[in-house]
């Protein structure tokens, strides 16, 4: 069973090898961005609130210890069981869910803290309630923080990276990406839906749209492709969360040490450049 199970994966990844990864990155038993906080981070001190409407489960933050180094930890949150599911809306953070974690990023920085945030979301809430409370200017808001907080600034891709839901928290000197994980504009479900008019063709848009780690690395879009053990994050937890915390300990003494100017500029130079191209092509 073991060997036939072996089989159809190396021909499901020969067919749509970026649609395997999404598979992966969704992955049930895959660790999640609490767990990792939780295995990486020690004292995890959760801050509750946006101090305008209410605290969005779908995101925890909380003050945190890494090795030596104290943090700000920022993770999503979907829940393990239908209950909490519910509660967190199922990984969707809400307008206050954003501006809490600005809330806790200003804190941050009032204090000297590196901050770190790791991602798992396919997007920000879509529904009415979201928008009459201002879901694209609480994006849009942590976009421009993000972009001149002064202090040092992760972010990790560690499952699903999904449009401004994603980017919201993930404006930061550097950004790194699970081997499995996928960053993309829209679910490849969703772009199948327009361009195809049919959400089966997911594997399709999948590939067209370039959104594996190795891909989005080449763009320009992240710093860093971290391992997983063997067959996925999911199969060795443990493993997966040492291999993350082993580059974020590396990736903090960097930035640590770098003067905030050079920080601060290093991090608007990069993002000036993103996916930047020439169109001077020879005639």
């Amino acid at each position: 069973m073991n060997k036939r199970e072996a089989e159809l994966l190396k021909q499901a990844q020969q067919a749509s090898p970026t649609w395997m990864r999404v598979e992966q990155a969704r992955h049930p038993m895959r660790p999640s961005p609490m767990d990792f906080i939780k295995g990486i981070f020690t004292d995890f001190t959760e801050i509750h609130g946006d101090r305008r409407f209410g605290d969005d489960q779908a995101l925890g933050c909380g003050m945190a210890t890494v090795g030596s180094q104290q943090v700000m930890a920022i993770g999503t949150r979907k829940g393990s069981s239908f209950k909490e599911r519910m509660k967190s809306n199922f990984g969707m953070p809400s307008p206050e869910g954003y501006r809490k974690a600005l809330r806790c990023m200003k804190i941050a920085e009032k204090f000297g803290r590196p901050v770190v945030c790791i991602i798992d979301v396919v997007g920000a809430y879509p529904g009415p309630s979201a928008e009459e409370r201002g879901q694209a200017e609480a994006i849009a808001r942590n976009l421009l923080e993000m972009s001149r907080l002064r202090v040092p600034t992760i972010a990790v891709i560690s499952g699903e990276g999904g449009s401004g839901g994603a980017l919201g928290l993930a404006v930061a000197d550097r950004v790194l990406i699970l081997e499995n994980a996928v960053y993309f504009v829209a679910a490849p479900e969703f772009a199948a839906s327009l361009t195809w008019k049919d959400p089966e063709q997911k594997h399709l848009a999948a590939e067209a749209m370039r959104i594996s780690a190795p891909e989005v690395a080449a763009l320009g879009c992240v710093d860093e492709v971290i391992s997983e053990p063997p067959g996925g994050a999911h199969t060795d937890r443990e493993a997966a969360i040492r291999l993350l915390g082993d580059a974020l300990k590396r990736h903090l003494a960097d930035l640590s040490g770098k003067p905030l100017d050079v920080l601060l500029g290093e991090r608007y130079t990069k993002f000036r450049h993103i996916a930047s191209f020439s169109c001077n092509a020879p005639k």
